[in-house]
Protein backbone atom coordinates (compact mmCIF):
# COMPACT_ATOMS: atom_id res chain seq x y z
CA UNK A 1 0.00 0.00 0.00
CA UNK A 2 1.29 3.61 -0.73
CA UNK A 3 2.55 5.76 2.28
CA UNK A 4 0.10 8.21 3.34
CA UNK A 5 2.82 9.78 5.12
CA UNK A 6 3.49 13.61 4.12
CA UNK A 7 6.44 13.60 1.93
CA UNK A 8 8.85 16.35 3.32
CA UNK A 9 9.49 19.51 1.78
CA UNK A 10 12.29 18.97 -1.21
CA UNK A 11 15.20 21.27 -0.24
CA UNK A 12 17.59 20.02 -3.53
CA UNK A 13 18.25 19.55 -7.26
CA UNK A 14 19.41 16.39 -8.90
CA UNK A 15 21.97 18.49 -10.65
CA UNK A 16 23.37 19.63 -7.28
CA UNK A 17 22.94 16.06 -5.62
CA UNK A 18 24.56 13.83 -8.33
CA UNK A 19 27.41 16.48 -8.37
CA UNK A 20 28.74 15.61 -4.81
CA UNK A 21 29.06 13.44 -2.36
CA UNK A 22 26.22 10.20 -1.96
CA UNK A 23 27.52 7.56 0.42
CA UNK A 24 25.87 4.07 0.21
CA UNK A 25 25.15 4.17 3.60
CA UNK A 26 25.46 1.05 5.47
CA UNK A 27 22.07 -0.34 7.05
CA UNK A 28 22.91 -0.69 11.19
CA UNK A 29 21.53 -3.98 12.36
CA UNK A 30 21.20 -4.96 15.52
CA UNK A 31 21.47 -7.98 17.34
CA UNK A 32 18.02 -9.26 16.17
CA UNK A 33 18.90 -8.44 12.80
CA UNK A 34 16.03 -5.79 12.84
CA UNK A 35 16.86 -2.38 12.26
CA UNK A 36 18.79 -0.04 14.63
CA UNK A 37 16.43 2.51 14.89
CA UNK A 38 18.34 4.61 17.20
CA UNK A 39 21.95 4.40 14.88
CA UNK A 40 20.54 5.42 11.53
CA UNK A 41 18.99 8.79 12.42
CA UNK A 42 22.98 9.28 13.79
CA UNK A 43 24.29 8.27 11.20
CA UNK A 44 22.37 10.49 8.54
CA UNK A 45 23.13 13.62 10.31
CA UNK A 46 27.12 12.18 10.31
CA UNK A 47 26.51 11.96 6.48
CA UNK A 48 25.08 15.07 6.09
CA UNK A 49 26.76 17.62 8.22
CA UNK A 50 30.13 15.68 6.37
CA UNK A 51 28.68 17.92 3.80
CA UNK A 52 27.17 14.89 1.64
CA UNK A 53 24.50 16.00 -0.98
CA UNK A 54 22.30 12.18 -0.74
CA UNK A 55 21.84 9.27 0.21
CA UNK A 56 21.99 5.70 -1.22
CA UNK A 57 20.71 3.15 0.83
CA UNK A 58 20.35 -0.59 0.53
CA UNK A 59 22.96 -0.91 -1.80
CA UNK A 60 26.10 -3.09 -1.27
CA UNK A 61 27.25 -1.01 1.92
CA UNK A 62 23.90 -1.39 2.57
CA UNK A 63 23.22 -5.49 2.10
CA UNK A 64 19.83 -4.70 0.29
CA UNK A 65 20.30 -8.09 -1.36
CA UNK A 66 20.31 -9.91 1.45
CA UNK A 67 17.85 -7.55 4.08
CA UNK A 68 14.52 -8.99 3.70
CA UNK A 69 11.61 -6.56 2.70
CA UNK A 70 10.74 -5.75 5.92
CA UNK A 71 14.06 -4.53 6.59
CA UNK A 72 14.48 -2.89 3.62
CA UNK A 73 10.98 -0.67 4.28
CA UNK A 74 12.68 -0.06 7.52
CA UNK A 75 15.88 1.02 6.47
CA UNK A 76 13.97 3.47 3.54
CA UNK A 77 11.39 4.67 5.86
CA UNK A 78 13.98 5.43 8.64
CA UNK A 79 15.97 7.36 6.05
CA UNK A 80 13.63 9.00 4.52
CA UNK A 81 12.19 10.39 8.31
CA UNK A 82 15.80 11.68 8.96
CA UNK A 83 16.65 13.23 5.68
CA UNK A 84 13.52 15.15 6.15
CA UNK A 85 13.83 16.62 2.85
CA UNK A 86 17.15 17.92 2.52
CA UNK A 87 18.77 15.34 0.21
CA UNK A 88 17.37 12.79 -1.91
CA UNK A 89 17.02 8.91 -0.60
CA UNK A 90 17.94 6.86 -3.43
CA UNK A 91 17.30 3.34 -3.05
CA UNK A 92 18.55 0.24 -4.26
CA UNK A 93 16.38 -2.58 -6.21
CA UNK A 94 19.84 -4.82 -6.44
CA UNK A 95 18.01 -7.82 -6.92
CA UNK A 96 18.80 -11.05 -9.54
CA UNK A 97 15.86 -10.53 -11.77
CA UNK A 98 13.45 -7.99 -13.16
CA UNK A 99 10.54 -9.73 -10.92
CA UNK A 100 12.10 -9.51 -7.61
CA UNK A 101 13.50 -5.98 -8.59
CA UNK A 102 10.07 -4.66 -9.29
CA UNK A 103 8.56 -6.06 -6.19
CA UNK A 104 11.65 -4.07 -4.37
CA UNK A 105 11.11 -0.83 -6.86
CA UNK A 106 7.47 -0.53 -6.12
CA UNK A 107 8.20 -0.77 -2.01
CA UNK A 108 10.81 1.49 -1.93
CA UNK A 109 8.56 4.14 -4.14
CA UNK A 110 5.75 3.40 -1.30
CA UNK A 111 8.07 4.22 1.54
CA UNK A 112 9.26 7.23 -0.28
CA UNK A 113 11.99 6.78 -1.67
CA UNK A 114 13.30 9.47 -4.63
CA UNK A 115 15.34 7.48 -6.85
CA UNK A 116 15.96 4.23 -7.60
CA UNK A 117 19.53 2.52 -7.85
CA UNK A 118 19.65 -0.83 -10.27
CA UNK A 119 21.65 -2.61 -11.45
CA UNK A 120 22.39 -5.52 -14.06
CA UNK A 121 20.46 -8.96 -13.29
CA UNK A 122 22.84 -11.45 -11.75
CA UNK A 123 22.78 -15.42 -11.07
CA UNK A 124 22.53 -16.20 -14.52
CA UNK A 125 24.02 -14.63 -17.48
CA UNK A 126 22.85 -11.32 -18.82
CA UNK A 127 24.08 -9.04 -21.44
CA UNK A 128 23.07 -5.87 -22.82
CA UNK A 129 19.74 -6.49 -24.39
CA UNK A 130 18.63 -8.25 -21.24
CA UNK A 131 19.89 -5.34 -18.96
CA UNK A 132 17.73 -2.98 -21.22
CA UNK A 133 14.64 -4.89 -20.20
CA UNK A 134 15.57 -5.28 -17.08
CA UNK A 135 15.79 -1.28 -16.63
CA UNK A 136 12.80 -0.64 -19.37
CA UNK A 137 10.48 -3.33 -17.40
CA UNK A 138 11.22 -1.25 -13.70
CA UNK A 139 10.77 1.88 -14.62
CA UNK A 140 7.41 1.08 -16.69
CA UNK A 141 6.08 -0.05 -13.29
CA UNK A 142 7.59 2.53 -11.01
CA UNK A 143 7.26 6.22 -12.15
CA UNK A 144 10.77 7.09 -10.08
CA UNK A 145 14.07 8.14 -11.87
CA UNK A 146 16.82 5.63 -12.26
CA UNK A 147 20.70 5.74 -11.49
CA UNK A 148 22.32 2.67 -13.01
CA UNK A 149 25.19 0.54 -10.98
CA UNK A 150 28.08 -0.91 -12.44
CA UNK A 151 29.41 -3.61 -10.32
CA UNK A 152 30.31 -6.31 -12.05
CA UNK A 153 31.90 -7.85 -8.75
CA UNK A 154 29.01 -8.25 -7.02
CA UNK A 155 26.86 -9.33 -10.47
CA UNK A 156 29.33 -10.93 -12.26
CA UNK A 157 28.01 -8.82 -15.41
CA UNK A 158 29.68 -5.73 -16.64
CA UNK A 159 27.39 -3.13 -17.67
CA UNK A 160 28.75 -1.54 -21.09
CA UNK A 161 28.69 2.16 -22.16
CA UNK A 162 27.08 1.14 -25.18
CA UNK A 163 23.95 -0.10 -23.08
CA UNK A 164 23.88 2.88 -20.76
CA UNK A 165 23.97 5.21 -24.22
CA UNK A 166 20.84 3.45 -25.44
CA UNK A 167 19.29 3.68 -21.66
CA UNK A 168 20.25 6.94 -21.38
CA UNK A 169 17.82 8.34 -24.19
CA UNK A 170 15.33 7.65 -21.64
CA UNK A 171 15.73 11.14 -19.28
CA UNK A 172 14.30 9.32 -16.58
CA UNK A 173 17.94 7.65 -16.35
CA UNK A 174 19.70 10.50 -14.29
CA UNK A 175 23.30 8.38 -14.94
CA UNK A 176 25.29 6.25 -13.43
CA UNK A 177 27.02 4.81 -10.49
CA UNK A 178 30.27 3.15 -11.61
CA UNK A 179 32.17 0.61 -9.16
CA UNK A 180 34.08 -1.54 -11.62
CA UNK A 181 37.22 0.12 -11.03
CA UNK A 182 37.74 0.20 -15.14
CA UNK A 183 38.83 3.79 -16.06
CA UNK A 184 38.74 3.40 -19.50
CA UNK A 185 34.87 2.37 -19.40
CA UNK A 186 34.27 4.76 -16.62
CA UNK A 187 35.73 7.64 -19.55
CA UNK A 188 33.00 5.75 -21.63
CA UNK A 189 30.34 6.76 -19.71
CA UNK A 190 32.16 9.92 -18.89
CA UNK A 191 31.58 10.76 -23.12
CA UNK A 192 27.55 9.84 -22.85
CA UNK A 193 27.50 13.34 -21.35
CA UNK A 194 28.82 14.80 -24.61
CA UNK A 195 25.23 14.20 -26.48
CA UNK A 196 23.22 14.93 -22.66
CA UNK A 197 24.89 17.12 -20.65
CA UNK A 198 22.63 16.40 -18.06
CA UNK A 199 23.38 12.80 -17.38
CA UNK A 200 25.98 12.35 -14.52
CA UNK A 201 28.61 10.01 -14.04
CA UNK A 202 29.55 8.75 -10.00
CA UNK A 203 32.61 6.50 -9.25
CA UNK A 204 32.27 4.25 -6.29
CA UNK A 205 35.70 3.31 -6.66
CA UNK A 206 37.52 4.92 -3.94
CA UNK A 207 41.36 4.39 -4.85
CA UNK A 208 39.40 6.45 -8.56
CA UNK A 209 37.75 8.65 -6.58
CA UNK A 210 40.44 12.17 -7.57
CA UNK A 211 40.89 11.06 -11.13
CA UNK A 212 37.79 10.57 -11.75
CA UNK A 213 36.45 13.97 -10.41
CA UNK A 214 39.53 15.85 -12.24
CA UNK A 215 38.64 13.91 -15.69
CA UNK A 216 35.05 14.49 -16.01
CA UNK A 217 33.34 12.46 -13.66
CA UNK A 218 30.58 14.78 -11.66
CA UNK A 219 30.83 13.04 -8.07
CA UNK A 220 31.52 10.27 -5.78
CA UNK A 221 29.74 7.20 -4.06
CA UNK A 222 32.19 5.92 -1.62
CA UNK A 223 31.63 3.53 1.24
CA UNK A 224 33.94 5.34 3.48
CA UNK A 225 32.04 8.56 3.40
CA UNK A 226 29.74 6.71 5.79
CA UNK A 227 32.29 7.57 8.68
CA UNK A 228 34.62 9.95 6.86
CA UNK A 229 32.14 12.09 4.78
CA UNK A 230 33.95 15.42 5.03
CA UNK A 231 37.07 13.93 3.16
CA UNK A 232 35.66 13.25 0.57
CA UNK A 233 33.54 16.07 0.18
CA UNK A 234 36.37 18.36 0.55
CA UNK A 235 37.71 16.02 -2.57
CA UNK A 236 34.91 16.90 -4.30
CA UNK A 237 35.44 20.53 -3.92
CA UNK A 238 39.06 20.49 -4.48
CA UNK A 239 38.55 19.03 -7.95
CA UNK A 240 35.87 21.32 -8.80
CA UNK A 241 38.54 24.15 -7.85
CA UNK A 242 40.73 22.59 -10.29
CA UNK A 243 43.15 22.06 -7.35
CA UNK A 244 45.24 19.12 -8.00
CA UNK A 245 47.99 18.66 -5.34
CA UNK A 246 44.76 19.15 -2.72
CA UNK A 247 43.08 16.26 -4.91
CA UNK A 248 46.66 14.21 -4.53
CA UNK A 249 47.05 14.66 -1.01
CA UNK A 250 43.24 13.73 -0.01
CA UNK A 251 43.56 10.82 -2.48
CA UNK A 252 46.36 9.76 -0.62
CA UNK A 253 44.88 9.27 2.54
CA UNK A 254 41.52 7.77 0.71
CA UNK A 255 43.97 5.05 -0.26
CA UNK A 256 45.70 4.44 2.69
CA UNK A 257 42.34 3.88 4.66
CA UNK A 258 40.98 1.72 2.57
CA UNK A 259 43.30 -0.51 3.50
CA UNK A 260 40.90 -1.13 6.32
CA UNK A 261 38.99 -3.55 3.89
CA UNK A 262 41.89 -5.89 4.00
CA UNK A 263 41.02 -6.66 7.15
CA UNK A 264 38.55 -9.51 7.15
CA UNK A 265 35.32 -9.29 4.78
CA UNK A 266 35.35 -5.98 3.22
CA UNK A 267 31.58 -5.03 4.74
CA UNK A 268 32.08 -6.55 8.11
CA UNK A 269 35.24 -4.00 8.48
CA UNK A 270 33.36 -0.92 7.07
CA UNK A 271 31.23 -1.95 9.62
CA UNK A 272 33.66 -1.82 12.43
CA UNK A 273 35.30 1.62 11.17
CA UNK A 274 31.66 3.18 11.49
CA UNK A 275 31.20 1.69 15.00
CA UNK A 276 34.80 2.95 16.25
CA UNK A 277 32.86 6.45 15.80
CA UNK A 278 30.02 5.40 17.29
CA UNK A 279 27.54 4.80 14.17
CA UNK A 280 25.84 1.48 14.87
CA UNK A 281 27.72 -1.66 16.49
CA UNK A 282 29.54 -3.44 13.75
CA UNK A 283 26.96 -6.03 12.67
CA UNK A 284 26.31 -7.63 9.86
CA UNK A 285 23.85 -9.28 7.84
CA UNK A 286 23.86 -12.65 8.37
CA UNK A 287 25.76 -15.07 7.80
CA UNK A 288 28.33 -12.45 8.02
CA UNK A 289 30.29 -12.54 10.96
CA UNK A 290 31.23 -8.62 13.25
CA UNK A 291 35.23 -8.05 12.79
CA UNK A 292 37.24 -10.35 14.72
CA UNK A 293 39.39 -8.57 17.71
CA UNK A 294 42.15 -8.22 16.17
CA UNK A 295 40.35 -7.14 12.78
CA UNK A 296 39.12 -4.89 14.85
CA UNK A 297 42.81 -3.83 16.28
CA UNK A 298 44.12 -3.17 13.33
CA UNK A 299 41.19 -1.18 11.51
CA UNK A 300 41.49 1.25 14.75
CA UNK A 301 45.14 1.77 13.99
CA UNK A 302 44.16 2.75 10.45
CA UNK A 303 42.13 5.33 12.32
CA UNK A 304 43.41 6.78 14.64
CA UNK A 305 46.33 7.38 11.93
CA UNK A 306 44.31 9.47 9.99
CA UNK A 307 43.04 11.67 13.13
CA UNK A 308 39.77 9.70 14.16
CA UNK A 309 39.14 9.76 17.56
CA UNK A 310 38.42 6.16 17.53
CA UNK A 311 36.69 4.31 20.54
CA UNK A 312 38.70 2.02 22.71
CA UNK A 313 38.58 -1.29 22.49
CA UNK A 314 36.23 -1.53 25.69
CA UNK A 315 33.73 0.73 23.32
CA UNK A 316 34.44 3.91 25.64
CA UNK A 317 35.92 6.99 23.35
CA UNK A 318 39.47 6.86 23.23
CA UNK A 319 41.15 9.29 25.23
Amino acid sequence: MPSDRKAPVRRWSWDAALSGVVPPMISPLAESQALDAEALPRLVEHILDGGCSGIFVLGGCGEGAWLTPAQRAAVVQATRAAAAGRVPVLAGVMLPGTGPALEAARQAADEGADALVLGSPYYFPAGGDAQRRHAEGVMAAVPLPVLLYNIPQATHQVIAPETVSRLAEDRRILGIKDSAGNFEAFQGFVAIKRGRPDFRVLQGNEFLAAASLLQGGDGLVPGMANFAPALFANLTRAAKAGDVPTCARLQEQISDLCRLHTHGHWLPALKAACAMLGLGNGIPSRPLLPASDAERQAIRQILARHGFQVAAPSGRPAR
